[in-house]
């Protein structure tokens, strides 16, 4: 198995993780407002979106080397770009909210900042990966 197979392996684990914070009972995950580490509540719908990027990322890691890159590219695009539209505007267009919340103002950029950084983490290093993992 190629290393951006394992690295797409890694996805799929990442986001069931994503996809399972708000049935985990550990203290401290989820706050008395609902709120993921006190920062960004997730719905149903996110958790969804979760998993079929979980799903997406397994089919690509069994598939081949070449599915794998796909994925990461891809992948890693719409949530890079899901991060940088979150830092200007408080709301993310894969879960939609964009359009349902439209501008949201965070009580800080520090707050902000923490909300985007998952996807522009994931984001960025699938796209580091998808580049520099060429045959």
């Amino acid at each position: 198995m190629t290393t951006l197979r394992l690295i797409t392996l890694g996805y799929f684990v990442s986001l069931l993780i994503a996809a399972s914070l708000n049935y985990l009972p550990i203290p401290g995950i989820i706050d008395d407002q609902g709120y993921a580490f006190g920062i960004f509540a997730l719905d149903v719908f996110d958790d969804l979106l979760h998993v079929a990027s979980a799903l997406w990322a397994l089919a690509a890691a069994l598939i081949s080397h070449r599915a794998s890159r796909i994925f990461l590219t891809y992948f890693g695009a719409l949530y890079f770009a899901d991060g940088l539209l979150g830092l200007a505007t408080g709301s993310g267009f894969l879960d939609a909210g964009i359009l349902i919340y439209g501008f949201y103002e965070y009580p800080s950029f520090a707050i902000k900042l923490a909300a985007n950084i998952p996807h522009l983490f994931l984001g960025g290093v699938a796209l580091a990966a998808a580049y520099f993992g060429r045959k």
